[in-house]
């Protein structure tokens, strides 16, 4: 099954300051059961096409970390807390802006109970 890097790959020097994304083990086992998911109701080539788009909205996020929405933070009274959709696929990535980095909490579907998930993250 493919896996998401923990870290990104390299790329080429940004002209603004580029934050590196830190998944937290909760993150990745969230990562991981989408995975499994996709591959055992769809096939393996969808499991791959989920983690390219999670990668691209990583990476996208570590160039331009504002871009997530701040209304789960305001709503759940979890300071910062930031979310974006991925792109082609219902998941949505909740992260915080840690200095240097981004630290990843959780990648949930929506159907989820988002709240309960993120308090326990």
């Amino acid at each position: 099954m493919p896996r998401i890097s923990k870290v990104s790959a390299s790329r080429s020097p940004p002209e603004a300051e580029v934050l590196t994304a830190r998944l937290r083990s909760k993150a990745t086992d969230d990562v991981e059961q989408a995975v499994e998911h996709y591959g055992s109701e769809a096939d393996v080539e969808v499991a791959t096409r989920f983690v390219d788009d999670l990668e691209r909205t990583i990476r996208q996020l570590e160039a331009h970390p504002e871009l997530g929405s701040l209304r789960l933070a305001f709503d759940l009274d979890l300071p910062g807390l930031r979310s974006i959709r991925a792109e082609a696929f219902p998941y949505l990535v909740f992260y915080l802006i840690r200095g240097e980095h981004l630290d990843v909490l959780r990648v949930l579907h929506p159907s989820r109970d988002v709240p309960a998930m993120l308090r326990d993250s």
